[in-house]
């Protein structure tokens, strides 16, 4: 079998396949004795039909099978024998392919279009400038930071005050019927609600400022809209029950209890940073900084590789692309885009290519390569994170390892995760190939540049 490649220009190529019959031969007869032992046919048993009758009825399917495995195979070891760097897959070529009459043992010819990538030449040296955003870990975000822990490592306790809107108040709750229990009605010891969880702001009123044992009526479809679900656990009833509810209960308060936050203590030090991480409040703060730090960097190298684009595309300069044959691959493999469609999106198609493709030269430039070990990385930091946001910090490392696992089980988890690593390795490459202009600025002030991006978007 014979591939050799056709150059129509620099990005445009034709990849011509000759098959020959002593190629496919041996392959076809195998696939036919294989096939007989298994063959299904009327009036004989299995392994027992003769070979002419099994090609008579089978061996143009057969043939044709087996010459589509050879040239894929042809296709794809040229490409990679010859280090070529395609986009999208091979087609058809339209104009040069005859059609194939697998009803005869003959040579073959294919032909198929092949779109090059352009070729890119990155030079970026020290003269090259950039900004690189830090966010500063300023007073303010620390405070926030430990309200938000002492928020989320607080607790409920029982008080003899007065109940507040935000207080749990528990007690019992019957069905009234002209004033009066109803009889066979609903009745629910321990009933739990919350009266800043009401939607109507009149039947909340009635809880205002009440006591232990105080008893109020109210209607629970008014106070809760509606909602079936809320009113049914509320309850203890099936949703199906809810529209048939009197519109009058009796709340009896039987117990209050309000949330009370973590004292900045040694006790809230080990549940935020683990048992005896940190022992004083100063090295609490400290840890605090250097834990917000760590959260917040990746959000500097992304704005920096956004940045980063910009002087990236400009060094490369304007590439030409095998439009025509983008296009007619982009139709053929994706079923909901129209010509119409695409047309309107093609530009952005291009602009998201040519930075895939200087990344990806920007990779090869400067060897780099991402391992397994890169990727599990990645899978902690992000898990380390997803705890973060719920003031879960300082996670024993095998809680944080299971939780990597299971997001590496996802398909398109792992990709992401993947794309994340390189995208960090670029930005570390990045970094030290160019003179970086570091400035710190609040996080608000950091918000700002992606609030003037959704504006202009």
């Amino acid at each position: 079998m014979d591939t050799s490649l056709i150059s129509v220009d620099s990005v445009n190529a034709i990849l011509k396949i000759e098959v020959k019959k002593a190629d496919y031969q041996v392959k076809v007869d195998e696939a036919v004795k294989t096939f007989r032992k298994k063959a299904n046919v009327p009036g004989f048993r299995p392994g027992t039909v003769p070979v002419g009758m099994v090609k008579k009825m089978y061996g143009k399917s057969i043939l044709a099978d087996e010459v589509n495995k050879l040239v894929g195979e042809g296709i794809y070891n040229y490409i990679q024998e010859n280090k070529l760097n395609i986009l999208g897959e091979p087609l058809p070529n339209q104009e040069k392919q005859q059609p194939v009459d697998f009803a005869k043992e003959e040579d073959y010819e294919f032909f198929f279009d092949i779109a090059l990538a352009p070729e890119i030449k990155l030079d970026l040296t020290k003269k090259d400038k950039m900004d690189y955003f830090k966010i500063a870990i300023d007073e303010e975000l620390v405070q926030k930071q430990i309200s938000s822990y002492k928020a989320n490592y607080g607790k409920y306790e029982t008080v003899e005050e007065d109940a507040k809107p935000t207080d749990l108040l528990k007690g019992e709750v019957v069905e009234l019927e002209n004033g009066a229990p109803k009889a066979g009605g609903i009745a629910v010891e321990g009933a739990v609600l919350m009266p800043s969880y009401m939607k109507d702001e009149e039947e909340q009123a009635k809880f205002a400022n009440v006591k232990k044992e105080a008893q109020i009526v109210f209607n629970p479809g008014k106070a809760y809209d509606g909602n079936e679900t809320e009113i049914a656990s509320f309850l203890h009833i099936d949703k199906d029950a809810v529209e048939a509810i009197a519109p009058e209960f009796m709340f009896t308060v039987k117990e209050i209890t309000r949330y009370k936050e973590a004292d900045l203590d040694q006790a809230l030090f080990d549940k935020v940073f683990g048992e005896g991480t940190v022992k004083t409040e100063a090295e609490f703060l400290d840890k605090i900084k250097e834990s917000l730090s760590s959260q917040l960097a990746p959000d500097s190298d992304y704005k920096f590789l956004l940045d980063a684009r910009a002087l990236l595309e400009n060094k490369v300069g304007d590439l030409t692309f095998p439009d025509a044959f983008l296009k007619r691959w982009l139709l053929t493999t994706g079923s909901e885009k129209t010509a119409e469609s695409l047309d309107a999106e093609y530009p952005k198609i291009l602009e998201d290519l040519k930075f895939h493709l200087i990344k990806e030269q920007l990779a090869k430039d400067n060897d780099l390569k991402i391992e397994e070990a890169d990727v599990r990385n990645v899978a902690m930091q992000a898990a380390r994170v997803q705890f973060a946001q719920y003031g879960m910090v300082g996670m024993p490392d095998d809680v944080l390892a299971n939780y990597a696992n299971e997001m590496l089980k996802n398909k398109e988890t792992s990709r992401n995760l993947v794309d994340k690593a390189m995208e960090e390795k670029i930005a570390a490459c990045l970094k030290s190939l160019i003179t970086l202009n570091e400035k710190e600025i609040s996080l608000d002030e950091f918000k700002k540049f992606f609030e003037t991006e959704q504006t202009e978007a």
